[in-house]
């Protein structure tokens, strides 16, 4: 456990908080601490369900969490998706741990020898000091090293991809620069994936549904990042072919079957008014849809970052209903860690305790004065309210134009000029700087936080099939520095 860890500030045991720390009163009602499900799609646009405007996707079990819960309509995640993760597990801009990007690409690739710091705390770690049991099923994606896999940063079990699941060879593109995929249990590879991977969703589900078995009469994190709707896409036999959208739209709507199957488990065993179910997507839609918002996977525009969003806990967050102010996947660990009766130290946290705006708060102004738009070290835009100014000087009103179509930069001086003094304020305090790292130019402030990085060559989990001995644990593609990339790499369109 690393030392800041050590750092987790115990919750004060105020007469709201005093079940959750250390027992009910003599003669009070014994009041468990909440449960909490984290649903995490990898890929899903804004405009991909029904409860978000979708009409190409049959999404029953979503739209009915939401008719149920709260919509967040201003929720924001990463435009891509190490950085979208390690914002979501820490709390914190990717620029203050090191993991804006991967080593030498816009994501950690097999074998990097870089990932996510022993002293970070996560999410896992924080509601582990308060007594749960935490398990993630699905994609990682913060490092594939041993120090780097989720059983080393607070989770007690771990089943799922350390990566994308295009990180392989069946992909044409990949077949010099990838090992086999591998499926991991507790960090143990347990088989590889084979080029059909129309199992992954079923079974992300069946050992959720598992997990959620053997825990349900103690406090518990299950975190799902499913690897769909990710390319390459697949559905299982159920779901393949039965939608109107192809390919895409069957995996959407298996992953809509897979939510039903959770809520239906957490009803089964009558802890739904106790479990605080989150679901939404860690960057815009690489083929899906974003609706009304301008841009995809990889932009700073609201497309490629504003996601769609769900809480669903009945009984407390108020049916029907719905947020439209600034919220983010940084507000994950500070929520969580509250309601469950904890605290993490502030100064390492970005995010904000939104849990009174899912209680229903009839005063529910956003607690971001400024939420930054990165892309790698590119600090790119800033939101204030309603307004939201890229670098490059356009201004746009998100309550009026939610596209971005309109700029209305001239029109609104003063607004304009106010926001490049949060960018600039954003410059000093978070970062900024070309988008590959190392480049000449980059400005980290001095409570950026290291990477994890390992002091040996690094080991791919499955051997490659051209080479053999300890060759073959060798990652394919290696370079000392990462600034610029190999010369052979194309960078992605969208980055």
């Amino acid at each position: 456990m690393g030392e800041a860890m050590k750092r987790l500030v115990p919750a004060v045991c105020a007469t709201l908080a005093l079940f959750s720390c250390g027992g009910a009163p003599e003669g009070a009602p014994d009041v468990r601490k909440p449960n909490f499900v984290l649903i995490f799609i990898d890929d899903m646009g804004y405009g991909d369900i029904g409860a978000f405007g979708s009409t190409d996707n049959r999404t029953p079990h979503l739209d009915r969490l939401a008719a149920e819960g709260m919509r967040l309509t201003s929720f924001y995640a990463h435009p891509v998706c190490t950085p979208s993760r390690a914002a979501l597990m820490t709390g914190a801009y990717p620029m203050r741990n090191g993991l804006q990007t991967g080593y030498w690409h816009p994501v950690l690739m097999p074998g990097d020898p870089q990932g996510i710091h022993a002293d970070e705390i996560t999410v896992a770690e924080a509601l582990k000091e308060q007594g749960y049991a935490t398990g993630i099923i699905g994609k990682w994606h913060l490092g594939d090293q041993p120090e780097f896999l989720p059983n080393a940063h607070g989770f007690d079990y771990y089943f799922g991809l350390p990566y994308s699941n295009d990180m392989s060879p069946f992909l044409p593109l990949n077949k010099r620069n990838h090992p086999p995929l591998p499926l991991l249990r507790n960090g143990e590879v347990i088989r590889e994936v084979p080029e059909d991977q129309s199992f992954l969703t079923g079974d992300y589900t069946t050992e959720a549904l598992k997990f959620i078995d053997a825990h349900h009469e103690q406090p518990f994190f299950l975190y799902i990042p499913h690897s769909m709707v990710h390319v390459p896409l697949f559905a299982g036999d159920d779901f393949r072919g039965r939608s109107s959208n192809g390919i895409l739209g069957d995996a959407i709507e298996e992953l809509d079957w897979s939510v039903g199957e959770v809520r239906k488990k957490l009803e089964e065993h009558g802890i739904a008014e106790n479990t605080l179910v989150f679901f939404t997507s860690d960057n815009g839609p690489a083929r899906g849809s974003a609706g009304p918002l301008r841009g995809r996977k990889g932009s700073t525009y609201e497309g490629g970052m504003r996601e769609p969003a769900i809480a669903w806990w009945p009984g407390t967050v108020p049916a029907g209903s719905e947020y439209a102010d600034t919220a983010s996947t940084m507000d994950i660990l500070p929520t969580f860690a509250a309601l469950a009766g904890g605290a993490v130290p502030a100064e390492r946290i970005d995010g904000h305790d939104i849990s009174a705006i899912l209680k229903g708060a009839t005063e529910r102004p956003s607690a971001y004065a400024a939420f930054y738009y990165y892309r790698g070290y590119e600090l790119r835009a800033v939101r204030s309210g309603k307004w939201k100014l890229h670098a490059d000087g356009a201004l746009y009103d998100l309550e009026v134009d939610i596209a971005e179509s309109n700029d209305v930069a001239a029109e609104n001086v003063e607004t304009a000029a106010r926001l490049e003094g949060l960018l600039e304020k954003g410059r000093e305090e978070i970062g900024d700087g070309p988008v590959w790292p190392n480049d000449p130019g980059i400005r980290l402030p001095a409570t950026a936080r290291p990477i994890g990085k390992i002091d040996r060559a690094p080991r791919l989990l499955i051997p490659r099939r051209d080479a053999e001995g300890e060759a073959a644990h060798e990652p394919p593609i290696r370079t000392k520095t990462t600034s610029p990339p190999p010369k052979d790499y194309v960078r992605p369109d969208n980055w």
